[in-house]
């Protein structure tokens, strides 16, 4: 298991489960920073999160960079950031986030790979069904879509300012 994230100003810490759950449902995409071999790399993604797994669901492609980086080493760590603006005057920023930490995998059963897909498009999409109907109609779509999960080992709020 990863090394919990070290705040040094505690009082920072959104310790409230609820206001955490309120970032990631607000937010739309994360980075994940991901390293192998002592190289780094990061990326952004846009998610869905199943709260009763506690995981990310992300929609990929099997080939490319990020993903020889995921099967080389799947431990990583994620941020979703609330903007809430700089503060002209102040040389200060006010936000809000949550650092993720967990292991990624590719989700290999169609049955799995429906269900991250509609978690995403639940948390995405103002319609899902239209995407559902569009681009999702039948079992080689899904056979064909590359679904990542992010399984959460910890999780952390901060705000600040």
């Amino acid at each position: 298991m990863m090394p919990r994230y070290h705040l040094q100003k505690k009082e920072r810490e959104i310790q409230d489960r609820n206001e955490v759950l309120r970032i990631i449902k607000a937010g739309k995409y994360l980075t994940i920073a991901l390293c192998r071999n002592n190289e780094p790399y990061i990326v952004t993604l846009s998610y869905g999160y199943d709260e009763r797994k506690n995981a990310f669901y992300f929609h990929s492609r099997r080939r490319g960079l990020k993903s020889e980086f995921m099967q080389e080493n799947p431990n990583v760590c994620a941020t979703i950031i609330e903007d809430k603006g700089y503060i002209m005057n102040e040389c200060a920023h006010e936000f809000r986030s949550v650092i993720i930490r967990g292991n990624i995998y590719f989700v290999e059963t169609l049955e799995e790979k429906k269900q991250g897909m509609d978690i995403l498009l639940k948390h995405l999409e103002d319609n899902p069904d239209k995407i559902r109907q569009e681009s999702l109609s039948n079992d080689v779509v899904y056979r064909n879509l590359e679904i990542l999960r992010l399984d959460v080992t910890d999780m952390q709020g901060k705000w600040g300012r």
